[in-house]
Order: C-alpha cells, then structure tokens, then sequence
C-alpha cells in the first residue's frame, strides 16, 4: 500500500539546570511528537489506532464511552483499561490488578511468569458495575467488580479454570461464562449466579474445531459469537437464537484482511464497528478496527464496496473528538508512577521510591544474577513503526557488581549496563540477549568501556520497519557514541515475553547489597523508520 505520511522528530533537546546539574527534557512529561497519530485531522482514521502491542482485545460501550480491556500477562500493574469517545483515539483509564497473586513465580521466586500471568480478560458492564472476568494460568477463574472503571477493583475466585472466558449478560440479567480452548474447540456454557460468584449449570453448546476467545454479543433475534482460531490466524462468527444453540458459523477474516481474534461493539447511533487482533512482528499484536455491515442478519468486516477486509483508511466511527493516546514520556515529578509504565512481575516495593529524591526515579539494585530474573524492571511498550526512548540517569551512587541501565525487553533484550567497579570506577558494556526454548544466549559486543561521568543519557531506537534497534550513550546529552551496532527485534510467542519488544531501564546486582541509580526522565519520540510501514506483518 502506499505509506502513510508520519510525523517524524527528532528528540527534544535537553537542557541544563537545576538540583545537582539536572537536565529535564523541553517538553517533560508531555506527548508533543507522537510515533503514531491514528486521527489523521481531517475526518478519517487509518490503522491501527495504536500502534503496539495490545493484544486480546475486548471493547463495549457504556453510554457515549468505549472501554477497551487487553492482556498484560506478567506485568505489574496488570489488565489496563483504555478509554475512547470514538474507537480511535484512546488513553490509559486504570489497571485491574495492583499486585499478581497466587504463585511465588509471581515474585520472582522459584522461577518466572514470563508468558503466562494474566491474558485474555473479558470485559462487561451490568447494572452500573464494570466486570472483568479472566483466568490465570494454572488457577481458577477470577471475577472483578467495580462501579468506578478507575477502581479499586473486587475480586472473585469460581471453582474451576475456565480457560478464554467470555462473560455474557443476556436480556433478564443472568450471567454466562463461555469457554472454549484452541487444542479442542468445544464451547462450554457456564451459567453462573446473579451475583457471579457460582456456577450453576455446564452445558456443551457448540463445536468449532479450533477455536478459543470466545466472545458473545446479541443483536435482534440472534446471538452472535466470535471465536478466534489460532492455527489459521482466523476469526469466526457463529450465531443462534438461544444460547444453548444450535449455533451456525461463518468465516470472517484473518491476518491477511484485518486479524483473528475480536467481536463487535455497537455505537450510539445504532451502527456496528468490529475489533480485531493482528499478528505484527516483532511490535506484538495490535487492534484494527473497521466498520461493520449487515447482510441477512450477519455481519460483515469492511464496507460494501469493499467488504471482507478491514480497511487501511476509513472515515472516524465518531466526528469531532480531539487526539489522545496513551502516554509514554515522563519527568518523574508526580506521586505516582505514570500509568503507562509496568513492572516486569510484581515489585520489591522497598526497592524503588519516587520521594527519596523527589523529581526522580530511584531505583535501587535488586538481588540477582541474570537480568531475566531480576526485580523491579521498569518496562512500557515499544512504539512503531519507529520510535526513540531516551533516558537521563544519575550513576553516583553505584556500587561494586551493580548492573544498571536501559535497552530493549523481549525475545531480544539488547542494553547498554553501567556496571559499578571498585572504588568509583565505572564501565559501560554492550550486550544482546536472546530467549531460545532451549536456553538463553548472551552476545556481549562491547565488553568495557570506561565511563568517568556520573551523569550518564542512554537511547534506545526501535525501528519495527526493519525489527532492528540500536543503542546509544552520551556524557553530555548532546555528542552520542553509539554502542555495539544493530541487533535484532523479534515477537515469538513460545519464548520471550509473549508480548511485543518493550522499552526497560533495571538495576540489580547478583551477589552484594547494591546500590542505585535516579533516573531524571525518560522521552519517548518517533523517529525516521527504515522502510515505509506495512500494515500486516505475520
């Protein structure tokens, strides 16, 4: 297709000043330059809305809101809600779960949850009460309540693990779990109680070989479920008249025409968008969004003049809202962290502060020998089609076996690591790491380069064109060396972190108390990508 223009800078320029020659980015905390802007201003959208790694989608409607759940698996905080007026343009509302519970893995005890943690979750509004309902691996089925989308958010455990659920109000207010999984394809109706904290009935009501991610939906005299199927990269639709069927299906598309796992939500004004997740490199799996049309009471992605495929361009769902996205830059100056920013599984909370000098992130070094293992990485998405994150870190207060610094997290971790020496003494090092289901590989491509500052700016540029990144330092914030050359970003679902390459500063040290590093700031901007963005990436 031909590419899209982008709105391309270069970072903003850093500036001298303040407590012990800090530097704060000119535009601190703001989003002035984004990677991606979906809204292209002039009354239409292109895909995707967001360009990263939102996987798993589930959106409703709640009045004039739209309200988006996706899957975070082991990042902390856990289940993020993103908010829309016009399916478009979405920012951050809240996130589910505080604290992973359950499993010592959780805490980075007696191994890791890379991959599993919490995916999946289905998301439903009754009765002026939000619900999420979602299975962690290896435990049973949790409900979540709210009447507050912003929470704080309650919790419910069933009596069984129903993988995928999809819960579902029908008309009288009772509520329904379906589950189905892809190794199968048997879809089993789970009757729970009015206050959804028992099953009731189990009944078998469809086969769809393959299928998982079901999501149940009623317009008119049908029902309609959307089933993912994995090993085609495919979604379908089924439909029947009672839950309990006989249930017809269809096929609507997969990752060549718009994605494979998705449903419908229906607008103010009585017409219907569909959702849909796609497979895209190494920058994970994004939501589309399309129109969607009628024909003999089934829908249809696209629009009749082009129907089956969700389209690269299409007019806004809704006119007249303004840009908004999530945020990704931050000066560290709030009381909290910024809700865009997640930990690697559950925090040592004593181990990071945001007041012991206030403007700043301090993160002290946790105790590990590997970085895959160690606490309190600071991680958010990485942003395409090409996107720069830079970081200024104060180093004074290192000490001997700390490993501290900022790079890429994922199937390829590649980072530069200040690492503490004896008296003072500092070097930097360049390393790429590679999650393989056999074992993990490590390339280290500059092993030292000795380092006398102790106000140290490190970058990382992400290019999801060409899934390669690089890495950079500077003494001053303004000369930068780069470091090591280019190395590989990928997605693999079976090793890595099931999700797509993310930005992550750490610290930690694997056999002494350590000490820390306060981080300044961190700026996100998009940058020149190396080839013009593609649209489908299987």
């Amino acid at each position: 297709m031909t590419p899209f223009p982008l709105q391309v800078a270069a970072i903003a320029a850093l500036m001298a000043g303040g407590e012990a020659g800090r530097s704060t980015p000119a535009v601190a905390g703001s989003d002035a330059v984004p990677a991606w802007r979906a809204d292209r201003g002039d009354g239409t959208y292109r895909n995707p809305p967001l360009y990263a790694d939102y996987p798993d989608p589930d959106i409703i409607r709640v009045g004039a809101d739209f309200y988006f759940a996706t899957t975070t698996f082991a990042n902390v905080p856990g289940l993020t809600i993103l908010q829309s007026r016009d399916l478009v343009n979405w920012d951050i509302v809240s996130h589910v779960v505080q604290r992973l519970t359950g499993r010592s893995q959780y805490d980075l005890e007696d191994g890791t949850s890379y991959r599993r943690g919490l995916f999946a979750p289905s998301l439903r509004y009754h009765d002026g009460t939000f619900y999420v309902a979602v299975t962690p691996v290896g435990q049973n089925t949790r409900i979540y309540r709210t009447r507050d989308v912003r929470g704080p958010w309650e919790m419910n455990a069933l009596d069984r693990e129903a993988f995928d659920p999809a819960l579902f109000f029908d008309g009288d207010g009772r509520p329904y779990l379906f589950t189905s999984i892809g190794t199968d394809g048997t879809v089993t109706m789970l009757t729970l109680s009015r206050d959804l904290r028992r099953v009731e009935a189990t009944q078998v009501v469809h086969f769809n070989r393959g299928a998982e991610g079901s999501k149940v939906v009623r317009r008119g005299d049908y029902y309609y479920m959307f089933n993912a199927i994995p090993s085609r990269l495919a979604l379908t639709v089924s439909r029947a008249r009672e839950l309990t069927g006989p249930w017809e299906t269809r096929p609507q598309i997969d990752d060549t025409t718009g994605g494979h796992q998705g449903a419908i939500v229906d607008l103010p004004d009585g017409s219907w968008y569909g959702f849909v997740m796609v497979d895209a490199g190494a920058i994970g799996r994004m939501t589309n969004i399309s129109p969607v049309f009628w024909q003999d009471d089934w829908p249809v992605w696209g629009t009749p003049g082009a129907p089956g495929r969700v389209p690269a361009s299409a007019p806004m769902p809704i006119q007249g809202h303004t840009f908004r996205e999530p945020p990704t830059s931050d000066d560290f100056s709030g009381p909290a962290l910024g809700r865009q920013w997640q930990w690697n599984h559950n925090p040592e909370d004593g181990s990071w502060s945001l007041t012991a000098r206030p403007g700043f992130l301090r993160l002290r070094a946790t105790r590990s020998d590997r970085f895959w293992t160690a606490r309190n990485t600071l991680t958010q998405k990485g942003q395409g089609p090409a996107s720069r994150g830079e970081v200024a870190l104060d180093i004074g207060a290192m000490r001997p076996g700390d490993q501290c610094g900022f790079g890429t997290f994922g199937k390829y971790s590649g980072q530069i690591v200040v690492n503490g020496g004896d008296g003072g003494a500092r070097h930097l090092s360049m390393r790429v790491m590679e999650d393989r289901a056999e074992g993990p590989r490590t390339e280290t491509r500059v092993a030292r380069r000795p380092i006398a500052a102790t106000r140290l700016w490190l970058r990382t540029d992400m290019d999801f064109t060409t899934d390669r990144a690089r890495l950079s330092y500077s003494e001053d914030g303004r000369t930068w060396t780069e470091l090591g050359g280019a190395f590989p970003l990928a997605y693999d679902w079976r090793t890595g972190t099931f999700q797509g390459q993310q930005f992550a500063i750490f610290c930690y040290n694997p056999g002494r108390d350590g000490g820390w590093i306060d981080v300044d700031h961190f700026v996100l901007s998009g940058i020149t990508p190396g080839r013009p963005e593609r649209r489908y990436r299987p």
